[in-house]
């Protein structure tokens, strides 16, 4: 039995090798585009479900499956889809402060929606990859909570740099005393706390399910 994410590779010459190699790359395929649509899905039509005032990440969880189960550039892959998605919807207008900091610079706005995406995914996979050889458990919680803080903090540090003057405007007119401290009570909060416990309850008991149902195709990782 191997970890998720890093059964052997198949190098052999035969037929049955070759096989297998394709096999294991349609696995791949179909399982990345299942997770892209389920991204779509879920960041479309299920970022405003509420569970009194938390909006659960559920968007971010086949981020992380995928980079579990596939490797980190297929996490990178997924997290690039998630931020294309964000991205549509800035530019559509569903949140109204999404649209002054599209006013405010378009460009580093689409930057941060998609890097933030990428960097989460990858890292997610990246760093399961590296400890999932000592032991599975402790690396498919850190590889889960990685991603929410990953996106949360490039949004944060995006946020009080380059946007660092909108902020303080809003600070202003909100007649707040400090812009930093307001800025994290107002647009990170309680909410990134329980965030990130909710991900690193949830997702390590979705990906042991899914270990165990590919556990006979032996999914490989990413290289």
């Amino acid at each position: 039995m191997y970890p998720i994410g890093h059964s052997p590779k198949f190098t052999g010459i035969s037929a049955g090798g070759k096989m297998n190699t394709m096999n294991t790359k349609t696995e791949r395929l179909v399982g990345i585009g299942i997770l892209t649509a389920l991204i779509i899905v879920l960041q479309t039509f299920a970022s405003g479900f509420k569970i009194a005032n938390f909006s659960p990440p559920l968007s971010l969880i086949p981020i992380i499956v995928g980079a579990i189960l596939f490797g980190e550039f297929a996490g990178a892959i997924l997290g690039l889809i998630f931020g294309i998605v964000v991205v549509l919807a800035v530019i559509s207008g569903a949140e109204p402060f999404s649209t002054l900091m599209l006013n405010f610079n378009p460009i580093m706005t689409v930057i941060i929606c998609l890097f933030k995406g990428v960097a989460a995914g990858y890292l997610s996979g990246l760093v399961y990859r590296l400890l999932s050889e000592r032991n599975n458990l402790p690396a498919l919680i850190i590889s889960s909570v990685i991603t929410p803080i990953v996106n949360t903090g490039i949004f944060a540090l995006g946020m009080l740099t380059v946007f660092y003057k909108l902020i303080s405007d809003t600070a202003a007119s909100a007649k707040a005393n400090n812009t930093i401290v307001f800025f994290f009570t107002t647009f990170i909060g309680i909410n990134f706390l329980i965030e990130v416990i909710f991900i690193a309850v949830l997702v390590p008991a979705i990906s042991n399910i899914i270990y165990i149902i590919k556990k006979k195709n032996r999914v490989g990782g990413g290289d």
